[in-house]
């Protein structure tokens, strides 16, 4: 990983061991702050799986320090018992084909 603060890298992995579910987006759950890291969050309640959100917007090191600890470059970011899932499209793509309910069903 290369110029990852190991600050940020401690509390990303902190956030990711200690909830099974994590959306690393922009705003909150509540108050989204773009379509993207939405729609994901919709499709989390949709599915009725609890998450915690974490305001990428509120830290810039945190937003940029996901994309390196990924390697992905979009936000939002979503992690299942400290896996990447994917983005947006990948989320969507995995809800729409059933595939999303199947990992939560696990």
């Amino acid at each position: 990983m290369t110029n990852l603060d190991d600050g940020v890298k401690d509390r990303i992995e902190k956030e990711i061991n200690a909830n099974d579910v994590v959306l690393f987006m922009k705003g909150t759950p509540v108050f989204p702050q773009c379509g993207f890291s939405s729609m994901v969050s919709q499709i989390l309640n949709h599915i009725e799986v609890e998450f915690k959100g974490v305001d990428v917007l509120a830290e810039p090191a945190l937003r940029e320090g996901i994309k390196t600890f990924s390697d992905w470059p979009t936000i939002p970011q979503l992690y299942v018992k400290g896996e990447f899932v994917g983005g947006c499209d990948i989320v969507k793509e995995m809800y729409e084909s059933g595939e999303l309910k199947e990992l939560f069903s696990k």
